[in-house]
């Protein structure tokens, strides 16, 4: 089965696609399919729960093509001091409009670390959340891990906050683990094979216009 992932993101593209690949899933890009970025994507992540964003991604690019199925997920940090921000702002939190890739990353990580400048505790967790929406169907599922902030950068891996998001599980920053170590206990890897998991019990056991939430 081909899967479209619908995001723009270089970084969740490098962790997606190998992670459909290894599932038995032929993961297609928007850029293989030749779809150019329009102003009206922006506004589809504009709820307050990773759950509603995720789907809104997943049913947007499902309406460009509707007999596929689309891969979606919606992803940020969640820091205890701060109330549980960045959150489902974490992509442009810092408001800073124009900014891209690594420039974006390095504008949210120094209002992270000045945000936490001063504060003890430093306890964090990433969540993700995966929905897989064709016609008949609509799977989604949630993924987290626990770590702490720090405050100098580690690791030239990974992206967004990961070299300043020190793992409890692994004992080093996403920026620092390899893929295949990150994906074992990052909230993608979770979140998307616990989606897969979901996807391939409906289609062994279940009818068509099954909804199922986690």
């Amino acid at each position: 089965m081909r899967i479209i992932l619908a995001t723009r993101s270089a970084g969740k593209l490098r962790e997606l696609e190998p992670m459909l690949r290894q599932a038995g899933f032929e993961p297609v890009t928007l850029a293989d399919l030749g779809v150019a970025e329009s102003p009206d994507e922006d506004a589809i992540e504009a709820y307050d729960t990773f759950e509603e964003n995720a789907q809104a991604k997943a049913r947007h690019f499902l309406a460009r093509f509707p007999g596929d199925v689309v891969l979606a997920d919606d992803s940020g940090l969640a820091v205890d001091a701060l109330g549980g921000a960045p959150g489902v702002r974490s992509k442009r939190w810092a408001m800073r409009d124009g900014l891209v890739g690594h420039s974006l990353d390095a504008a949210n990580n120094a209002k992270l670390v000045a945000s936490l400048r001063g504060v003890g505790d430093h306890r964090a967790r990433y969540v993700a959340v995966v929905a897989i929406v064709s016609r008949e169907l609509m799977v989604t599922a949630r993924g987290e891990c626990a770590g702490k902030i720090v405050e100098l950068p580690r690791g030239d891996d990974g992206f967004g906050y990961d070299p300043h998001f020190l793992s409890d599980e692994l004992g080093i920053t996403f920026g620092e683990a390899p893929r295949a170590a990150k994906e074992r206990v990052s909230h993608r890897g979770r979140a998307v094979a616990a989606a897969l998991e979901k996807l391939r019990a409906l289609q062994v056991a279940q009818p068509p216009s099954r909804h199922t939430d986690e």
